[in-house]
């Protein structure tokens, strides 16, 4: 049974699930769409074209859809997609897009703690923690499974591969590669995050082709467009396809890519 505390405010016109809870001063928008079973606590604001999915958990004064903090949005229609199984921390401020029907997109199963902000046409794939007070530029992407610390800063644009790790106070301003860990500001790639790619499941043998990918990136001395050659060119390289996942990001980055520390 839906249950909702009588100080919060509830659009009539906003659609709420099954066994959803909204609890004191919360505020739920016109256009908003909860997902059943998702449970949202005291002085919640949701608002704008917000569709948020199911087992949700959105905690104390987070502000989910509100207008984008860009001087480019005017006022139009955009929007925000949250997925399933997500948690919400006190204080995390969530953008829609900012031109006319683009959109914020934040998928599965993550985790954002306390004061967290994501900004407006972010992409954030699943299984993601963003730890306190991280904070994300305009058009950012965030790959499956990646983590940012506390207090990292990423500017607009950049991407951040899946299962990156990033330490706390780094600010990363080019593209940050699947698989590797790094910090600093500007971000410096420190090694492969080993025990990430265990516990995501990835066998030895994977392991092992990504970590001989990375010493032809970073350690033979050649620049990226010629270690992504010769990775191309070693046929068990190829055949990888979390290797592929690695050369393709790299392939398709407009910032530039992290370099290694020295």
């Amino acid at each position: 049974m839906t249950k909702i505390h009588p100080t919060a405010n509830v659009h009539p016109d906003a659609v709420i699930g099954d066994d959803v809870e909204i609890g004191p001063y919360s505020c739920i928008g016109e256009h908003v769409v909860i997902g059943d079973r998702t449970k949202i606590e005291s002085h919640v604001i949701i608002d704008g074209w917000t569709t948020i999915g199911k087992d949700n958990l959105i905690l104390h004064h987070a502000v989910i859809g509100s207008p984008p903090q860009d001087l480019a949005w005017k006022g139009d229609r955009s929007y925000l997609k949250i997925g399933d199984r997500n948690v919400i921390h006190e204080f995390v401020t969530i953008s829609p897009g900012t031109k006319p029907e683009s959109e914020t997109v934040i998928g599965n199963d993550c985790m954002l703690m306390v004061g967290v902000h994501v900004a407006h046409n972010d992409r954030i794939g699943n299984n993601v923690i963003l730890v306190n007070y991280t904070s994300l530029g305009g058009y950012v992407e965030v790959g499956d499974r990646a983590f940012l610390s506390a207090f990292v800063a990423v500017h607009q644009f950049v991407k951040v591969g899946t299962l990156a790790i990033v330490a706390s106070f780094s600010k990363i301003s080019q593209d940050f590669p699947p698989y590797m860990m790094g910090q600093d500001s500007p971000t410096v790639v420190y090694g492969l995050n080993v025990v990430g790619m265990r516990r995501a499941g990835f066998s030895q043998e994977t392991r092992d082709l990504i970590k001989k990918a990375y010493m032809i990136l970073y350690h033979d001395k050649f620049n990226f467009s010629d270690a992504v050659k010769v990775i191309e060119e070693d046929a068990a390289l190829a055949k990888c396809k979390e290797v592929e996942i690695l050369i393709n990001f790299i392939k398709n980055s407009n910032r530039g890519i992290c370099r290694h520390h020295v």
